[in-house]
């Protein structure tokens, strides 16, 4: 009256284990970090595009590019290239978005504890309060 089933049941995938790729916690933090650093490194880009040559912005934007390296295992990250800016973007609006993604990068370098990237996310965390701040007023 019923059809057998043919298929192995779900319990059974599960407990074969071979069947797909698996990562360790420290390795899905490393991909996180990674990402949280590349979305900042972006948004800084777009700051630079946008305002004078900052020299603080490009030192930061070349030590997001050399973490995101490290945590990539060598592999440079895609940057934006710096032309001249289209229409003016709310520049108080990129700081705070920075500050967000700095602070996103700093609670996953915490919980990796990944000094180097902590003090990076941090740093860039107080540039972009102090800057949005600046440009508000």
């Amino acid at each position: 009256m019923y059809e057998p089933i043919r298929t192995k049941s779900v319990h059974t995938v599960a407990a074969d284990g071979g069947t797909f790729p698996h990562r360790s916690r420290e390795e899905e933090l490393d991909i996180q970090l990674a990402g949280h650093l590349s979305a900042l490194l972006a948004v800084t880009d777009e700051l630079r595009a946008l305002g004078p040559d900052d020299q603080e912005l490009a030192a930061a934007a070349d030590e997001l590019a050399g973490q995101i390296a490290r945590l990539r295992g060598g592999h440079a990250p895609v940057r934006a290239a710096l032309t001249a800016a289209g229409p003016e973007q709310d520049r108080a609006a990129l700081h705070q978005r920075a500050h967000a993604l700095a602070g996103r990068a700093l609670v996953v370098a915490a919980s990796r504890a990944d000094t180097a990237a902590a003090i990076l996310a941090a740093r860039r965390m107080e540039y972009h309060s102090g800057a949005e701040r600046l440009v508000s007023a």
